[in-house]
């Protein structure tokens, strides 16, 4: 275990703050120095230098200006609202965004590529609706509609699914849970109203009566991506990603135990956690290992998820 958190220190900043606080214990006054380096040095540095005059990353809202799916294999990662997603998730301080007007220039300049709605209205994907209001609440930005959004649109289930424009009533694990992030981002910071907080109590219990990776109808697993890990998480669902989802919500339950149990099951000889595959499409550079290879990230996830487990 030495061996592998001195692997997980020498890091990028983006990582390296967070293992110093979650895992190895440091100081606050050690990992926030750490912190305030995302700004300036290595991934986050890189992803700011980037951003437009127009505040937008790549001159869009969710695919980059221009984008033809048709001739571009794969989702591209690029545009804006997968920027501030990264940033967020690797820790930089709002304030730099704040001091360069982000807020107000995506509001005045960026619009959905879905019927030109306005930027931080959101538009009608659970999941874009989600990482838009997770990034506008840590912005500041005016976001309270999506919340409420959330809770008009979550399914019988209690759960959501971003097909449900095209009539779908199911829910899904991957629009779930990203939904379930959004609904937990915006009530850390504000608290949440009581229909917020039902609706992600509802939520939760979705996935919690299927225990993380099964189907209620068949009690069959749902598939075999519920326990390949890939860094980023981007949009898939994974156990792991549901279990640091459930960490950070602070639920514990016993329906989690076969998840767990996945996740120590990926566990290598040498205490790592391999890369199953990254998302296919376009980047502004490479965060995480290919395929089949020890992972920063993913081990991080994993230990963090697993000390919490066991705590």
């Amino acid at each position: 275990m030495p061996e592998v958190m001195a692997w997980l220190v020498d890091s990028d900043p983006a990582l390296r703050w967070q293992v110093q606080r979650d895992l190895v214990g440091e100081p606050e006054a050690v990992w926030r120095a750490t912190r305030e380096r995302v700004a300036v040095e290595g991934f986050g540095a890189r992803l700011l230098a980037a951003q437009g005059s127009d505040g937008m990353w790549a001159g869009g809202a969710f695919f980059p200006a221009g984008f033809d799916g048709a001739k571009e294999g794969g989702q591209p990662w690029t545009a804006t609202t997968w920027s501030l997603s990264s940033l967020r998730e690797w820790g930089l301080d709002p304030a730099v965004l704040r001091e360069r007007q982000t807020v107000e220039l995506l509001g005045q300049g960026c619009r959905w590529e879905y019927r030109d709605l306005p930027y931080w209205g959101g538009e009608v994907d659970c999941c874009i609706n989600s990482w838009t209001l997770a990034n506008g609440v840590w912005l500041g930005a005016p976001v309270e509609g999506i919340a409420e959004w959330f809770v008009e649109h979550q399914l019988e289930d209690g759960g959501w699914n971003c097909e449900w424009v095209e009539g779908s009533v199911r829910s899904s694990f991957h629009s779930t849970l990203n939904s379930l992030k959004g609904l937990l981002a915006h009530e850390l910071v504000t608290g949440g109203t009581a229909a917020t907080r039902e609706a992600r109590r509802r939520g939760d219990e979705y996935l919690l009566e299927r225990r993380l990776c099964r189907r209620l109808s068949t009690g069959e697993v749902v598939g075999e991506w519920v326990a390949e890990f890939r860094s980023p998480f981007r949009w898939g669902y994974s156990v792991l990603n549901a279990m640091d989802y459930f960490r950070a919500a602070g639920v514990g339950d016993s329906r989690m135990e076969e998840a767990v149990a996945m996740i120590r099951d990926a566990r290598q000889a040498d205490g790592t956690w391999l890369q199953a595959g990254r998302h296919a499409g376009r980047v502004w550079f490479e965060v995480d290992v290919p395929r089949g290879e020890p992972s920063k990230w993913l081990t991080f996830y994993a230990l963090r998820v697993l000390e919490w487990w066991e705590s």
